[in-house]
C-alpha cells in the first residue's frame, strides 16, 4: 500500500509539473565518473535504484554534503517504495536498541542523543534521523563500539579475540579481520604523515571500523535481500572503492551490487585525478 501511494503521488507530480515530494537541494552538482558528464539528481537516483547497496562518503563538516545525503535518502526511499534501510557510521552497534526506541517514538530526543552517544554535530544528521523516524525506515548503527577499537589501538587486532564469544557475535565482524594492504594502506600512511609507528595500530583500528560497518550493512541485507541500503560514512572509508566498499565487494554469497558516491568541494575536484573516486561525485560549494 505504501509503495502504491508513493508511486501515485510521484506520477501526479510529474504529470502536472509540480515539484516532487523530494527533490535536489540547491548548492551541488553531480558528476557521473564513468562518462565525466554532469547529470541530474533524478538520473542519479534512477541509476542508484539498480544497486542493492549505496555507500556515500562525506566530509563530516560539509553542510551541503549533509543536505545531499537527505536528498539521496529521500530519492532512494521513493524509488524503492520505502523498502530500504539507512546505515550510519555515526552510531555504534551497541546503541542499536536506543536508536530503535527513538525511531519507534518511545523515548525523547534528549534521551536519544545522550544515550546513543550522538556526535557533537548531531544537528547535521538530525534531518536524516527525522525522516527515517517519520517514514519508519530502519537505521542501522553500523560502527564498532569505541571501547573495542581502543583495545586494538592500544594493542593489536588479536586483543579483541579474547572477548567473550557472545560479545564478539553481537558487536564485531567475523574474526580475524584482514588488514588490507596496497592503496588503502598507502592512503592511510599519507594521512598520517608517512609515519608507520604507532600508525599501524591505528590502521588496524581503521580496518576494524571498516569491517564492522561492512558486516552491519550485510547483516541488514540479510533481513531482507530485496531491500536497498544507503550507508553513510566519512569518505576516507569508501573513496576509490576501498575500505568498506572493498569489503562489501569481496562478499560473494550472495554478491550484492554496490554503488558509491563521494562528496567533495568543487575547489578540490580535478576530473583527471578523481575519475576513480566513486561512481558519482557530488561537488559541493
Amino acid at each position: 500500500m505504501k509503495t502504491n501511494w508513493i508511486n501515485l503521488i510521484t506520477t501526479l507530480c510529474l504529470i502536472f509539473g509540480v515539484q516532487p515530494l523530494w527533490a535536489q537541494s540547491a548548492g551541488y552538482r553531480i558528476i557521473q565518473t564513468s562518462s565525466g558528464d554532469e547529470i541530474s539528481y533524478e538520473k542519479m537516483i534512477y541509476l542508484l535504484s539498480k544497486s542493492d547497496i549505496v555507500v556515500m562518503g562525506e566530509e563530516h563538516n560539509d553542510a551541503i554534503a549533509h543536505a545531499a545525503e537527505l536528498d539521496v535518502l529521500q530519492g532512494m526511499y521513493r524509488a524503492s517504495g520505502g523498502r530500504m534501510s539507512l546505515s550510519m557510521e555515526m552510531w555504534e552497534r551497541d546503541v542499536q536498541g536506543v536508536m530503535d526506541e527513538y525511531l519507534w517514538g518511545y523515548i525523547s530526543e534528549k534521551n536519544f542523543k545522550k544515550e546513543s552517544r550522538a556526535w557533537g554535530n548531531y544537528d547535521d544528521y538530525k534531518p536524516l534521523i527525522d525522516f527515517a523516524r517519520e517514514v519508519q525506515v530502519p537505521v542501522v548503527c553500523a560502527n564498532t563500539p569505541a571501547r573495542y577499537t581502543n583495545m586494538v589501538t592500544r594493542g593489536t587486532l588479536q586483543s579483541i579475540t579474547k572477548l567473550p564469544k557472545a560479545t564478539r557475535r553481537k558487536y564485531l565482524p567475523a574474526l580475524p579481520v584482514d588488514t588490507l594492504k596496497g592503496r588503502y594502506y598507502e592512503k592511510f600512511l599519507e594521512a598520517m604523515g608517512g609515519h608507520t609507528t604507532p600508525g599501524f595500530h591505528l590502521y588496524q583500528s581503521q580496518n576494524l571500523w571498516d569491517a564492522t560497518m561492512a558486516h552491519s550493512i550485510l547483516e541488514a541485507m540479510g533481513t531482507d535481500p530485496f531491500q536497498k541500503v544507503l550507508h553513510i560514512n566519512g569518505r576516507f572509508h569508501s573513496d576509490e572503492y576501498l575500505g568498506v566498499v572493498a569489503r562489501l565487494k569481496s562478499h560473494r554469497t550472495p554478491a550484492y551490487k554496490v554503488s558509491t558516491i563521494s562528496c567533495i568541494q568543487v575547489a578540490e575536484y580535478i576530473p583527471s585525478e578523481h575519475a576513480g573516486l566513486a561512481d558519482f561525485v557530488i561537488l559541493t560549494q
